[in-house]
């Protein structure tokens, strides 16, 4: 079912980049959506739209497989925001794709969110989205995109999270919403570690009890 452009609630900064998708969604003379459509279709300054994008299905219910096709294009974009770089994807990630129905799913919820989001954002506390600060943030949202890879149980919903906040903070010009999803990602990365020790110190004490 075509998504309605009266659900897309979106200001000014994320106006163009919402109405692109919808069209992806909207288009019946297509059967699937590849990543390499993504970045044609955003490819005006892009990087940190396509990185929500490909951030957010980690946090709801998605189709299974999404996650597959959507998680390593993210940690290529975050490497690609960190250095300043125009989006880009190896040939193998981009044609990557998924059916334009669940596609479809996907900017519905992505519109769902954005509407109820975007009644907290507003521009405010600069600092936190100036040069410095992207470059900064850009690198924490690489170490984010390498946990979401790792085949940790829910160990992908934090960081999701984490980056989507981010990345709508720097959209809005929000530096509050910036510094939450800072917070929320450094929060991530202690948890992980200690999921990450915990399973180490369990195979290690496992391996002593089989070789005693």
């Amino acid at each position: 079912m075509p998504i309605s452009p009266r659900r897309e609630q979106a200001n000014r900064p994320n106006g163009p980049f919402l109405q692109r998708l919808l069209s992806l969604a909207n288009d019946q003379q297509r059967e699937r959506v590849c990543v390499l459509d993504l970045i044609r279709a955003l490819e005006e300054g892009a990087v940190v739209a396509l990185i929500l994008l490909f951030a957010l299905p980690n946090v709801v219910p998605v189709p299974p497989g999404t996650s597959a096709i959507l998680g390593t294009p993210l940690l290529f974009l975050a490497i690609e925001w960190l250095l300043g770089m125009p989006p880009w994807l190896p040939r193998l990630v981009a044609v990557r794709s998924m059916a334009r129905s669940d596609f479809a799913s996907l900017v519905g919820r992505l519109l769902s969110w954005q509407s109820r989001a975007e009644r907290l954002l507003q521009p405010r506390l600069e600092a936190f989205v100036g040069p410095l600060a992207e470059r900064l943030v850009a690198g924490l949202c690489v170490v984010l995109a390498l946990i979401i890879l790792l085949p940790i149980p829910f160990g992908n919903m934090a960081p999701a999270w984490a980056i989507s906040v981010i990345a709508l903070g720097f959209l809005h010009r929000d530096g509050a919403w910036v510094l939450v999803g800072i917070a929320t990602g450094v929060a991530s990365i202690v948890l992980v570690w200690g999921v990450t020790v915990s399973l180490v110190d369990a195979a290690l004490e496992s391996l002593q009890r089989f070789l005693a």
